[in-house]
């Protein structure tokens, strides 16, 4: 940002001189400014700003945008880029709170998946899909597309239980809850908030993903909105404003948490002061059960572990890592990290006790070991820290003690054991990844999925398809054979061939 300021203001002052400075002739400098007025008009007409990368570049792009592939092969081809329009399935529906479509009778692909995704980074919240094997040769299996999508911004992935998909998109002035056939992409109900959320570097919209659980889908909004649904149909059964009831204030970036449900409680990060940090609702009514912490909330979301014999649910606030009792919210321990910066990869507990964490810039990684003493007070004990994997705001995954994540952009393994990197190569800029068994399914910045042996030895890309246009920051949702991404523009289901039918 301080090299674009710097340019920019140096293009002003160059600018200035060439106009008033210059020893040039009046007509010419009467030239030069006509130029730069017809330049500045026919940039402004024939193109449109669309935000910045996760590196912070602008992105401009025509104004004209291409249209919404139909279909897609499943490998890259000049012949994606002509596909014609999907047109919106959903144009008629009336403009009330909940609406409804009656889904179809019978689809020719309407089934459920083997597993669901019911969650933020799926079933354990780890970006880890296990029980499946896929087809490794891309080539002779490809992806199949079974429909594509445009759909409102924001930044949530999909959660996902039998044949329902359900995520979060911004339209105009409302944040909407949208639940879609799974294999047809058909909308079954929707639910909207009069609210928005929008920001020039980090995009307009909703960021979280929703959670399903007890028949009930919950969400929490950009602005803070907490929403109870019912899965049938989308009724709202309950709400909680989760800023103001705990007198915090909004991130700048809006907020990010995706709720974690366990058992009969509801849990978020807030934010607030005065013993109101990480909070508890009841799932079912809404009334609040505890809260405790005093520290900012950042953008990570809560997550269930077991840690020296005890379950305890992890955050990463604004500068700790804290772990909290489920049934009471007391503080069990914290971890202080480095310069406040922004905490967006979820913390991985991990065999034998241990934590890692990761933030991007110029932090990097840290493993910590967690113990209690014979007092039963706990402990957290630096193992190791490199800068080797500095996880800006994407994900990362854990497989026979190592560790695989994108290091500001680039494909990294790390050996847990001792922090030194394996190998790094593979620039898919600020995208996000999920492990099947010995797999990454890696979903570029760039909107392309790629297939990489999760391989400690070498970096080894099978394959990869153009799943979406465009910038790409959401998390990709497996449930198997079921593939569903999205980003602010599109959305799009494909299925994946297993390596063994289950």
């Amino acid at each position: 940002m301080f090299t674009m300021g710097l340019l920019g203001g140096a293009l002003v002052l160059a600018l200035l001189w060439l106009l008033f400075f210059s020893r040039l002739s009046r007509r010419a400098r009467g030239l030069a400014a006509i130029l730069l007025l017809a330049a500045t008009s026919a940039a402004l007409v024939f193109f449109r700003f669309r935000g910045f990368s996760g590196d912070l570049i602008p992105l401009v792009e025509l104004r004209k945008a291409a249209p919404l592939p139909a279909s897609a092969p499943a490998s890259f081809s000049p012949q994606e880029k002509n596909t014609p329009a999907l047109p919106e399935t959903t144009a008629n529906i009336p403009s009330a709170e909940v609406s409804l479509t009656a889904p179809p009778k019978s689809t020719a692909h309407k089934r459920a998946p083997y597993f669901n995704y019911p969650q933020f980074l799926g079933p354990q919240r780890n970006g880890n899909v296990a029980g499946i094997k896929l087809a490794r040769d891309w080539k002779a299996q490809p992806p199949r597309l079974l429909w594509r999508k445009p759909v409102g911004t924001g930044w949530s992935a999909f959660a996902v239980f039998n044949d329902r998909a359900i995520t979060q998109e911004q339209h105009g002035e409302h944040e909407r809850v949208r639940c879609y056939e799974l294999a047809t992409g058909k909308l079954r109900w929707l639910h909207r908030d009069s609210t928005r959320y929008e920001s020039p570097i980090a995009g307009n919209g909703p960021r979280a993903t929703p959670t399903i659980a007890h028949e009930r889908v919950y969400t929490v909004g950009a602005t803070g909105k907490l929403n109870c649904l019912a899965l049938s149909s989308g009724e709202r059964l309950w709400s909680q404003d989760i800023l103001r009831d705990n007198e915090a204030a909004m991130n700048e970036w809006g907020v990010s948490c995706s709720p974690l449900v366990l058992d009969s409680l509801v849990i978020v990060s807030a934010g607030g002061t005065q013993g109101k940090s990480l909070v508890a609702y009841h799932a079912m009514t809404g009334a609040r059960i505890w809260s405790a912490g005093d520290d900012r909330a950042s953008y990570s979301s809560p997550l269930l572990a077991t840690l020296a014999g005890t379950p305890q649910i992890l955050i990463f606030n604004r500068a700790k890592i804290v772990a909290h009792a489920p049934a009471s919210g007391e503080m069990l321990w914290e971890q202080s990290w480095p310069n406040e910066t922004q905490c967006v990869a979820q913390p991985v507990a991990l065999p034998e006790d241990r934590v890692f964490a990761t933030t991007g810039y110029g932090v990097g990684c840290k493993l910590f070991q967690i113990s209690r003493d014979e007092q039963r007070l706990w402990r957290s004990t630096l193992v190791w820290e490199t800068t080797h994997l500095k996880a800006k705001f994407a994900n990362v995954v854990v497989r026979e003690g190592f560790v695989y994540g994108l290091d500001d952009g680039i494909l990294v393994c790390l050996d847990l054991g001792n922090g030194l990197r394996k190998w790094k190569r593979g620039r898919y800029g600020h995208g996000q990844l999920v492990l099947i068994d010995d797999l990454l399914l890696i979903q570029a910045e760039s909107g392309e999925v790629f297939l990489v042996e999760a391989n400690p030895n070498a970096h080894v890309e099978l394959g990869g398809i153009a799943a979406l246009e465009g910038k790409t920051w959401n998390n990709p949702a497996l449930a198997a054979p079921f593939l569903l991404v999205r980003n602010d523009r599109e959305a799009a289901c494909y299925e994946l061939a297993l390596a063994r039918p289950l």
